[in-house]
């Protein structure tokens, strides 16, 4: 039972930080806020599995003094694959979490060599700077249980917005898939608060999306601004 419970604290971490890092990533990369993932809280689940995962293989091959560049590599190799893992689901799919066709060397659009070295990259800052902190915070956890209370309440948020927000998805993607459409989600989340701040409508940050929308005109919307985007791409190069 304690390992169960290590296993959601550490998934509970990675999520919760995985959806802060993303969040300033994408301000800092594309200039805006997004909420980013599909889920519409804090968290981002492929972080948590990553976290879980990198642990894992930490405490199984550290004490086996194998030299600390493989032990990473395998950590880099383990964080693409759950990345792949993630990403078939939406694979031939109208809408997208993460799209790397633009990327040299991907496979699907899902995988590429770029975010597999950026893994690799997290992996060593893990192994060197963050494991004895997380492994510290597992030890302060199994001293202080009642914080399980907490885990509970966020493993029952995290189910019904699991739920609430799959559905959403998949409304998305019927009318994605209607308009002929390939819809990247985050930047369809965009266009819509776009949309709404032009009409002097209010935006949600947490709930961009909500199903009392007309979601076949925002996807319409979306299409037509990429169409756009892309023709004065075309120009400019």
């Amino acid at each position: 039972m304690i390992i169960f419970l290590d296993i959601v604290f550490l998934f509970f971490i990675g999520c919760t930080f995985g959806w802060i890092l993303e969040l300033f990533y994408r301000r800092l990369a594309h200039g805006y806020w997004v909420n980013p993932g599909f889920l519409v809280g804090p968290y981002l689940p492929i972080y948590g599995f990553g976290l879980c995962t990198l642990t894992v293989i930490y405490l199984t091959f550290y004490e086996m003094s194998l030299p600390s560049i493989l032990v990473i590599l395998l950590m880099g190799a383990a964080m693409t694959l759950i990345e792949f893992i993630g990403g078939l689901s939406f694979v031939n799919k109208p809408v997208k979490l993460w799209d790397y066709s633009d990327n040299w060397g991907n496979y699907k659009g899902i995988i590429c060599p770029l975010f597999s070295f950026i893994w690799t990259m997290i992996s060593a800052a893990y192994y060197y700077f963050l494991s004895e902190f997380i492994l510290e915070k597992i030890l302060w956890f199994n001293n202080h249980l009642i914080f399980s209370y907490i885990l509970g309440m966020f493993t029952a948020t995290f189910i019904i917005d699991y739920v609430y927000s799959t559905k959403l998805l998949s409304k998305v993607r019927v009318y994605a898939k209607e308009s002929g459409a390939i819809l990247r989600y985050e930047e369809f989340k965009r266009t819509v608060k776009e949309h709404q701040q032009s009409i002097k409508e209010k935006h949600s940050f947490i709930f961009p999306i909500k199903p009392s929308m007309d979601l076949k005109e925002y996807v319409k919307n979306y299409k037509k601004h990429f169409k756009k985007f892309k023709k004065n791409s075309n120009k400019s190069k």
